[in-house]
């Protein structure tokens, strides 16, 4: 039986037997769902306790209730009308979407770094700072909850980009739960539930399966998704909750093409013509494809009271990744184990304070394979890596109110990070280790009671993952010189100035929220990819010169009055990036791969059950695919019209249809980043982008109680 089979099964036998959430959350703007026993709950916040929460952070935050949503089988559809926060479709089904707040890890391909992902305060990242991003599961999130930039709170959270926590469902939200999903495309997507609550402790278990044919050729993908918990609380006060998290994630790649393909060939991959570029870089037969499954124990305890409580949590994850490109495989087995500890506390009525610590080591098996251009099989091993990584992180920080409606609050994070790389094939290695001060002050003021102004400025820091410390060298027609090398590289940093504000609007049966943030950054040794003319990763490098990322991120949502039983429903985020070279090479170009204006907005029509009506994603203006902006690849704007049904006779029953790209528009969801394309091939026909889907519905059906 194979090592992933053997992980599999365990994990389901594990969980069987533990089985015995624009700018905040649309909380006034859909029917209530029924949720029992919410605040008692160990360990799990409820919406009124982490909207608190997030309103003492002096910056830009999102609260999200993806369980209020229909479709939820990908992260866009959880995260999709948040502002600051920009995901960019892969291939459309269950595989990885590019996340990026502020700029964080954009450069990477597929994105594996810039934000730290958290499972209910713990960390979800290697210790070196990678994800694989597919292997989210936001229908078993009560809450998502993200800190962008500085603002976020984790010890081991220094990023540019932020944090993002996904709060579980437990066993106090729901007794039981099913979801049947179907649409175009091959998709279907299945979940089950189940839950129980005594007096003072509850449980949950979930598990889902994803299947997905595809638009495009060679786009299958397949996610099967076991999560469990089980919580405690004692009569003194004392929590604790138990989690296990089985994932089995499986994709392929249909690669980038050239632009016109867009258009003319909308589902095609290289391999589809009989071009000489489609005999070397054939799709069918280098059959490039991901497998990743990760199983995840974590267990969180906390006890005292509002004046002083302490919180640790400890976690262990064993990753088994095979990610194949066109050229060549890199294998990982990772295991990562990690531990966090904050105190809170409170020193009279103006004085909170917060002391916290994080620990967590990594340690890596990766080989790398050539891929033969023939069947796909592997050829010889041309890497053979031992990667150790460690981090440790202590904060500490306070917030004093000073007076009636102002806040002054700061923390400071020292950090000690290690990357050790090593090949145990040539004995080349590289260690590396930093430490850093991570620093950042805010102000709130609440001149009125539905109006929140702040400030703050910062530093962040993000060392390299082993994605960029260790990189692969394949000839697409020469498979057999395949080299592989460690680079030295240094950590990136920004220095961050953000202002904002937060309010609310109306009467009862008028009234909305709003948000509004501007940041600019000034980045040095900004961290960027850099791919071949196949489309195909080469190494990553400090740029020489300093960037700047700057933006303006905007959240409106709300409901409108029409008639005594009628009503509208209408949620907008409006991102503005403007990321630009500041010196060196690419001095006063824009950075590629960064959307400048994008647009999400949904208006629904409320009558009683009912809830209808359009929606938009609209990427306003082009988008530079390379650093030296050559105009021939740009990635051209587009504005892709959906429509929306729901219908929700009780808290228990939904039933929804969701139609997406109405018009069938032609348009490019993503693609490879450069630095300045070569000039053979020309421009134009060289792979770049990944063509969206087209027009496609899709139904669903849940229940819950």
């Amino acid at each position: 039986m194979s090592k992933k089979n053997r992980t599999g099964r365990w994990a389901l036998a594990m969980a069987s037997l533990m089985a015995a959430g624009a700018g905040q959350a649309q909380t006034t703007v859909l029917q209530p769902v029924r949720v029992e026993g919410e605040q008692d709950a160990a360990l799990r916040a409820s919406v009124q306790q982490e909207r608190a929460r997030l309103a003492r952070v002096p910056g830009g935050t999102n609260l999200v209730e993806p369980q209020r949503e229909g479709r939820l089988a990908t992260l866009r559809d959880a995260l999709d009308y948040q502002p600051g926060i920009v995901i960019q479709d892969f291939f459309g089904g269950t595989d990885q979407p590019r996340l990026n707040i502020r700029g964080s890890g954009i450069q990477s391909n597929p994105v594996n770094r810039g934000v730290l992902l958290l499972q209910d305060g713990l960390p979800l990242n290697e210790a070196d700072g990678s994800f694989v991003i597919g292997l989210l599961e936001p229908r078993n999130a009560a809450l998502i909850s993200a800190r962008r930039g500085a603002n976020a709170i984790a010890p081991g959270a220094t990023t540019l980009g932020g944090e993002i926590d996904f709060q579980s469902l437990t066993g106090a939200d729901e007794r039981a739960s099913a979801r049947v999903e179907a649409g175009s495309f091959g998709k279907y997507a299945v979940q089950a539930a189940g839950g129980w609550q005594g007096e003072k402790a509850d449980g949950r278990i979930s598990a889902s399966q994803d299947w997905y044919k595809g638009y495009r050729h060679h786009s299958r993908s397949r996610r099967g998704s076991v999560q469990a918990n089980l919580g405690f609380v004692l009569d003194n006060g004392f929590e604790n909750r138990t989690y296990l998290n089985w994932t089995d994630l499986r994709f392929q790649i249909p690669n980038v093409v050239p632009k016109s393909w867009i258009w003319s060939d909308p589902r095609g991959v290289m391999g589809d013509g009989n071009s000489p570029q489609d005999r070397m870089m054939n799709i069918y037969q280098r059959d490039p494809r991901r497998h990743t499954q990760q199983l995840r124990l974590a267990n969180l305890s906390r006890w005292g009271d509002e004046s002083l409580s302490q919180t640790v949590g400890v976690y262990w994850q064993n990753t088994d990744d095979s990610f194949k490109n066109p050229t060549f495989y890199t294998d990982t087995d990772s295991d990562t184990a990690g531990a966090q500890w904050s105190l809170d506390g409170k020193a009279g009525e103006q004085v909170d304070y917060r002391l916290a610590a994080s620990f967590a080591n990594s340690s890596m098996d990766r080989k790398l394979y050539a891929v033969s251009p023939v069947n796909g099989s592997r050829l010889q091993r041309f890497g053979n890596y031992d990667l150790t990584a460690r981090n440790l992180d202590l904060s500490s920080g306070a917030s004093w109110r000073f007076a009636p409606d102002w806040t002054l609050s700061g923390d400071l994070k020292w950090s000690q990070v290690e990357r050790n790389a090593r090949n145990r094939d040539t004995g080349n290695k590289t260690d590396q280790d930093w430490r850093y001060l991570t620093p950042r002050i805010g102000m709130n003021w609440t001149p009125v009671q539905d109006l929140r102004l702040f400030a703050n400025y910062s530093r962040s820091h993000e060392a390299p993952t082993f994605w960029e410390i260790v990189n692969g060298d394949v000839a697409a027609n020469n498979p057999a010189a395949a080299t592989s090398k460690i680079a030295r590289l240094d950590v990136q940093k920004a220095r961050t100035v953000e202002l904002g504000a937060v309010g609310q609007y109306g009467q009862p049966r008028w009234e909305g929220e709003w948000s509004i943030t501007a940041y600019r950054s000034e980045v040095e040794d900004e961290l960027l990819s850099m791919f071949d003319a196949s489309g195909n990763n080469q190494a990553t490098l400090n740029y020489g010169d300093k960037t700047r990322h700057q933006g303006v991120e905007v959240g409106v949502s709300g409901v409108a009055p029409l008639f005594d039983t009628m009503g509208l429903q209408y949620r907008l985020a409006w991102t503005y990036s403007d990321f630009r070279f500041r010196g060196g090479e690419y001095a006063g170009n824009r950075i590629a791969g960064v959307p400048r204006n994008l647009l999400s907005a949904e208006v629904l029509l409320r009558s009683g059950a009912w809830r209808f009506g359009p929606n938009v994603r609209w990427l306003v203006s082009d988008t530079p695919t390379d650093h030296a902006n050559t105009a021939a690849i740009y990635q051209d704007s587009y504005a892709l019209l959906g429509f929306s049904v729901h219908y929700q006779p009780s808290s228990q029953w939904r039933l929804w249809v969701q139609a997406d790209n109405l018009t069938d528009r032609r348009y490019a969801s993503s693609y490879v980043i450069r630095g300045k394309i070569g000039a053979q091939p020309p421009a134009a026909q060289q792979p770049t982008f990944l063509q969206g889907n087209g027009r496609s519905i899709t139904a669903g059906l849940s229940y819950r109680y």
